[in-house]
């Protein structure tokens, strides 16, 4: 379908001088618009010397933004021209097109910068099923590779440096991170995490007043080299990682003293045969022994009564169930006496012992 070639010109490569629009056709969801170069001749890339003489020409299919929900495609002529210097390392050389498309892309410029917009806020998987819905028909990887073919953005000095590691190979491969505390972005990275780098970075970078770091000794050692007038903090995550930490070493020399101090726990632990724990010697087996006596003359000091802790303690058997005794199954009574706070009352319903099986 021939159009009117002006209005196609003023709508599509407006601002691109060396273009003319041929014919332009839509058919199946698509328009198609056929173009060429308008100068005579281009300059050579190597030598710089202008040249006229057309060797060949090919023909280049660019993806453009979409018009009207419809995809849009420029059929671009290109012509190659005979570079005229003899000195030139480049024999031939093609039509350039900067302002339309980089050379060897299949995308037009308009179309790079959208999907590079829509890489940078969503990425890959998030990014291609937004560029479906707009028609750009883009994956993620063509996504992913617009946003590594950016150029790393300029930053200058913070002031307040945050340093920590991070792991690129768990267990094996450790790398530095330096953020930007007050804007909330990276920085650098560094190869290693040892104090060489940090140190020789800071030289480089001056100007950080505040340096938030972990607790590493490397790392303190490179910011007193790399900026000595800096003040060294902690974070908050660091701060409480050390106080978890220190806590546990705490709590895991005394766990000793964290069992059951009852009377009834002691009682058990020093009339027991057994030392209390690998380490101690059998030769203290008579002073536990001396201090159960002390302690059973103290619980029977408390109103407890002699059958009840010599039942607790096992050096009275618990009845069968055929010989049931007239307290057995009852609340301790005034006559036996009440039993320690964690004692549980013989049931009438026990098993029978194994003297009676």
């Amino acid at each position: 379908m021939q159009t009117d070639a002006p209005f196609w010109d003023s709508l599509v490569f407006e601002g691109i001088d060396d273009v003319d629009v041929e014919a332009v056709t839509a058919a199946f969801g698509t328009v198609e618009v056929v173009a060429r170069g308008r100068a005579a001749g281009a300059a050579c890339p190597d030598c710089g010397r202008r040249s006229d003489r057309v060797h060949d020409r090919y023909q280049r299919r660019l993806k453009d933004l979409p018009l009207a929900e419809q995809g849009f495609l420029i059929r671009l002529t290109v012509r190659r021209f005979v570079c005229r210097s003899p000195d030139s390392p480049r024999r031939t050389f093609a039509e350039p097109f900067s302002q339309l498309a980089a050379p060897h892309a299949r995308f037009t410029m308009r179309l790079n910068h959208a999907l590079e917009r829509i890489g940078l806020a969503l990425a890959g998987r998030a990014g291609a099923r937004l560029a479906a819905q707009l028609g750009f028909g883009a994956g993620r990887m063509t996504l992913l590779r617009r946003v590594m073919a950016l150029p790393d953005p300029a930053f200058s000095t913070p002031r307040v440096l945050g340093v920590d590691d991070f792991a690129i190979r768990r267990g094996q491969t450790y790398s530095t991170v330096l953020t930007s505390v007050e804007d909330h972005r990276v920085v650098d990275v560094l190869p290693t995490r040892e104090a060489g780098p940090l140190a020789t970075w800071l030289i480089r970078h001056p100007g950080v007043e505040i340096i938030c770091r972990d607790r590493a000794g490397a790392y303190a050692e490179g910011a007193r080299r790399g900026a000595p007038d800096a003040l060294q903090v902690a974070d908050r995550f660091h701060l409480w990682q050390g106080l978890g930490r220190a806590v546990e070493t705490c709590v895991a020399a005394h766990r000793n003293c964290l069992r059951n101090p009852s009377p009834s726990g002691r009682l058990t632990r020093l009339a027991s045969g057994r030392p209390q724990d690998d380490s101690e010697p059998v030769g203290r087996r008579a002073e536990r022994k001396k201090a159960a006596h002390a302690l059973v003359h103290e619980l029977l000091a408390q109103g407890h009564s002699r059958r009840a802790i010599a039942r607790h303690l096992g050096w009275v058997s618990t009845p069968c169930s055929g010989t049931r005794t007239p307290n057995a199954g009852r609340t301790p009574s005034a006559t036996t006496g009440p039993g320690p706070a964690d004692w549980t009352p013989t049931s009438p319903n026990a098993p029978a012992c194994e003297a009676s099986r």
